[in-house]
């Protein structure tokens, strides 16, 4: 029996290194893990999450597909029920940026010889500078649209960069950094959506946020660069 992944999970699927020991933390259904080892691409795995109930739907899971053996099940608050040795690539998909940041704050083990693969739903510039501050780089980013939304995903090891943030790159990634995907302008002018939505409503508050508002105005001059010279690029 198989089954097949979301546009979302099987972009962070495809981001996971072969014959790992896979930890999905938040996992709820077990669902990337039950595909990877079904599809041979992965050695183990730990399926954790914080709450019973996810964590029964996930044995559902991993007992509907005879993998008993080969997942580990594990209620824990983030990575406070994994030790350092057993995982090489932890995967936090479908959670807040800060939840995903208080999680590494508490593991400072993964800025060595872990690869990170992040889906933050929210608060991704938040989680882009604290990674950028507290000893972690990314590596490349993507995004992926699945079910009407968009969802950037960064694939991240420790270390340092001499990058430049600016409000354009804490939103979007660094450039340099990403997949060039075809939906990558689409993704960019949803950005650009929601940066004056949030313009708008800022000019007609009672009493005007002028540094909040310059932020935004210079992170849509600098999307509105990157959307022209994706488009010159893909009309050559």
């Amino acid at each position: 029996m198989e089954f097949s992944l979301s546009p979302r999970l099987l972009a962070v699927a495809d981001w996971v290194p072969p014959d790992c020991r896979l930890a999905d933390i938040g996992t709820d259904h077990a669902l990337l893990p039950a595909w990877l080892l079904l599809q041979g691409r992965i050695r183990s795995a730990i399926a954790a999450d914080l709450r019973p109930g996810p964590l029964r739907r996930a044995a559902e899971t991993v007992s509907r597909f005879g993998l008993d053996c080969r997942i580990d099940l594990r209620l824990s608050d983030g990575l406070d029920g994994l030790e350092q040795h057993e995982a090489d690539c932890v995967v936090m998909a479908g959670m807040g940026g800060e939840t995903i940041r208080g999680i590494l704050a508490k593991a400072p083990w993964t800025r060595t010889d872990t690869l990170l693969v992040l889906q933050p739903q929210s608060k991704g510039p938040q989680l882009r500078r604290w990674l950028a501050e507290n000893g972690y780089s990314i590596l490349r980013e993507r995004c992926v649209h699945d079910s009407g939304h968009w969802y950037p995903i960064l694939l991240v090891h420790g270390g340092t960069d001499d990058v430049r943030w600016t409000p354009g790159t804490l939103l979007a990634g660094q450039p340099s950094r990403w997949e060039r995907e075809p939906g990558r302008a689409a993704y960019l002018r949803s950005l650009l959506e929601h940066c004056a939505r949030q313009r708008d409503g800022l000019l007609s508050a009672l009493h005007r946020d002028e540094m909040r508002l310059e932020t935004i105005g210079q992170a849509m001059a600098e999307l509105e660069i990157w959307v022209d010279t994706l488009q010159k690029e893909q009309s050559k």
